[in-house]
């Protein structure tokens, strides 16, 4: 019977040992990967500052599989001012959650280049998929929607004048942020 013990033991102990080494080795991989993805999704990642300046990069804030909102303005129009303080807050609570950006167009007009913008503020609306947001009723947040002519494909979702934060958490609601 003592013999039996001793190779029970003699199989046990090892397997205990490398179960241990194996769960300390899985824990400390989860956490250099939170830590990874904090890095990558946090307020020290250019990507996710409020002011855009010089450069936005559309494809790279897409592949972070986020709702994104950019808001074209001015620091000089006053509806713009208004919402200011607003897209702060907003950006500092939904950051890892929403992408939220304001570009200047009267520093960086190249940057308002491409988009449909024809008086500021105006939002565009872009899902977590990378596509633009299309809601089920895009008039009930008052939103414009561009398709293309001939595919009658959606190629922007766009807000003109300034939003309220209560306006912009429903958006945020139907985009399926939490």
């Amino acid at each position: 019977m003592n013999v039996n013990k001793n190779k029970w033991l003699k199989i046990i102990i090892p397997v205990v040992i490398v179960c241990l080494i194996g769960g300390l080795w899985l824990l400390k991989n989860a956490q250099v990967s939170e830590t990874r993805q904090e890095s990558q999704v946090g307020s020290s990642n250019p990507d996710f500052a409020l002011h855009v300046a010089e450069k936005l990069d559309l494809e790279q804030l897409k592949s972070y599989g986020l709702p994104i909102v950019i808001d074209f303005g001015a620091d000089s129009c006053i509806p713009c001012k208004q919402m200011a303080p607003i897209l702060e807050a907003m950006n500092e609570e939904y950051q890892g959650k929403v992408i939220i950006k304001f570009v200047d167009i009267r520093k960086y007009q190249e940057l308002a280049e491409g988009y449909p913008i024809s008086l500021i503020p105006t939002q565009i609306f872009i899902g977590a998929d990378g596509k633009p947001f299309n809601p089920e009723n895009p008039t009930a947040f008052s939103l414009n929607q561009y398709v293309t002519k001939d595919t009658s494909e959606l190629v922007f979702t766009t807000h003109e004048g300034g939003l309220t934060k209560e306006d912009l958490l429903k958006i945020f609601e139907a985009m399926g942020v939490q």
